[in-house]
């Protein structure tokens, strides 16, 4: 029998959708779990899938107003907008504008970007689906706002700027227009020809959505060389940026609060991993920490002295820890983008890691994983079989290319209360026992000459 999800908190992120962005030419909907996990042949479009939305969240953490999108950030880096859209065969129209929409609760929000003919980057329209409930029921409604709405068009959008009009002084020319905030489009007082955003309508739910994007961590799949030192930071709940240059500091401040918790699962994560069995992170001056891990990865009698800097350990070291932290540190409803988590860990690491996935759903964190692990898959499959995962915690997403016309094509799968999702396209376990039977067959042909 299927078991039933949960009542989570914060639930956060639940849907996105992406039209007309490099090989996603067409609207492809993705619905994000608990765990979703993006699969698929080298670039079929997984990194793809969520770039747009990693572009909005470095557009809202830059310390100045960039425009609509900042293009070149350190989560998507691209000089102009021509180098996402999608490009198709020479007889198919390929439109100068991508889409991104994302689903929260009861509301998802849509936007179209692209340039105008001036060729200026613009937000072409905003649109939000939000669900009323009144005394009589609920039911849908969609307002959709573009740069250079009439006064009279907004007032129709929202009947309550009526009730302002009515307000105001008569000797104050006061009229309504759609101002850009970032990437947002916002209705918006104009007085004496000055337009000024003011928050009107709380049913757009534009807050909401902001701090969910804004909160969102990605931990890219190149996560840099071990370093001697790694600078201190200030630790909260959102990190601008890609997270790998926060773990250290995340370290050294759990040691400062005191929250050993905390530190005692990142040493028992790190042992099931067969990684480390301690990490320290260590104070050198008000700017910078360096990382000091145990040599072995069990605990050994005097192993308190064995502790080396993170730079003269295996990579997997490095490179694995981010993952962990990242894991640990986002709380309930918080989106984590992992890109290859498996990178440099031996197989039966990958098997492991499965199980800090669940712990992280456990707490109510959203994690997205883009891998190329069967292994991994297999072992998440397992959790589903034994009932330690939940069956709609997890949805799996392969992703494919159309050898005609490059369009990526995404085929969703649910898993049964058994832990099996049916034929995927091209399914990791069958490559592999393909590959065993060659060299089985090789081996054999070997043995008889």
């Amino acid at each position: 029998m299927t078991r039933a999800r949960r009542n989570r908190p914060g639930l956060g992120i639940e849907r996105i959708v992406v039209e007309g962005y490099k090989s996603l030419r067409t609207r492809q909907e993705i619905e994000i779990r608990p765990l979703t996990v993006l699969a698929g042949v080298n670039s079929s479009g997984k990194s793809s899938a969520m770039q747009p939305l990693l572009l909005l969240k470095q557009t809202l953490e830059t310390p100045y107003d960039p425009g609509p999108l900042q293009l070149s950030g350190p989560n998507v880096d691209v000089t102009e907008i021509e180098q996402v859209l999608a490009r198709g065969p020479k007889r198919a129209s390929t439109a100068q504008e991508f889409k991104f929409g994302v689903t929260i609760r009861d509301h998802s929000t849509e936007w179209t970007f692209g340039k105008d003919p001036s060729g200026d980057l613009r937000v072409r329209s905003m649109e939000t689906a939000v669900i009323d409930r009144p005394k009589t029921g609920r039911k849908f409604r969609t307002v959709s706002l573009r740069e250079g709405m009439t006064s009279s068009r907004l007032q129709d959008l929202f009947p309550e700027l009526n009730q302002i009009l009515k307000a105001r002084p008569k000797k104050i020319n006061l009229s309504f227009t759609v101002v850009r905030r970032r990437c947002f489009l916002l209705p918006g007082i104009r007085v004496d020809d000055m337009p000024v955003p003011i928050p009107i309508h709380t049913e757009l739910a534009s807050d909401q959505t902001q701090r969910e994007l804004a909160r969102a961590i990605h931990l890219p799949a190149l996560r840099g060389n071990p370093r001697r030192t790694y600078r201190t930071v200030a630790v909260e709940n959102e990190f601008p940026g890609t997270f790998d240059t926060y773990t250290a500091g995340v370290i050294a401040a759990w040691r400062s609060r005191e929250e050993t918790e905390q530190l005692e699962r990142l040493r028992l994560d790190l042992q099931e991993l067969r990684l480390t069995w301690k990490v320290e992170a260590r104070k050198i001056n008000d700017a910078e920490v360096e990382l000091l891990v145990g040599r072995l990865p069990q605990p050994q009698r005097g192993g308190a002295w064995d502790l080396v800097n993170i730079a003269d350990v295996g990579f997997g070291v490095s490179q694995t820890l981010p993952v962990v932290v990242t894991l640990l540190v986002a709380g309930p409803g918080q989106l984590v983008y992992l890109e290859q988590p498996e990178i440099h860990l031996h197989p039966r690491a990958q098997v492991a890691f499965a199980n800090l996935l669940k712990r992280a759903v456990d707490r109510g964190v959203r994690v997205v994983v883009e891998t190329h692990s069967s292994l991994l898959i297999r072992a998440l499959q397992t959790l589903v079989a034994r009932q330690e995962l939940y069956t709609d915690d997890l949805i799996l997403h392969w992703f494919s290319r159309d050898p005609r016309t490059g369009d990526t094509k995404i085929d969703t799968a649910e898993l049964d209360h058994t832990g099996a999702f049916g034929d995927w396209p091209e399914d990791f376990v069958e490559v592999q026992l393909e590959t065993e039977a060659r060299y089985l067959d090789a081996a054999a042909e070997a043995a008889r000459r």
